[in-house]
């Protein structure tokens, strides 16, 4: 018998919630699995576009190499560029960085 996974979309958060948990995912890695939901929820969730992509370039400045929140952060500008139809300079260079791309899905799955 095959078992199947299942995705459940995160929700979005508040914004005091979203920095909250990403700031302490940033000091304390083992809080990643968690901010990985809130960065994913708010990637599509929240109409804020300028507080998505400002979270989103922060997670992928600050996590520490090796965190799989470095290949979340790229893949949530995708989002946030699909869903405003922009990124800023600052952030299409973070999408474009090897850093990212070597983190990229393989380190996201980890989370879920």
């Amino acid at each position: 018998m095959h078992s199947h996974l299942s995705f459940e979309n995160p929700p979005a958060w508040s914004h005091e919630v979203v920095v909250e948990t990403l700031e302490r995912a940033l000091r304390d890695r083992s809080a990643e699995s968690e901010a990985a939901g809130v960065l994913v929820g708010t990637a599509k969730n929240d109409d804020d576009g300028d507080f998505v992509e400002h979270w989103c370039v922060q997670v992928g400045m600050r996590a520490v190499s090796g965190s799989p929140l470095l290949g979340l952060a790229g893949l949530c500008l995708g989002h946030t560029a699909r869903r405003f139809g922009r990124l800023s300079d600052e952030a299409l260079a973070l999408a474009a960085s090897p850093a990212v791309r070597a983190e990229g899905v393989r380190s996201f799955l980890h989370l879920w």
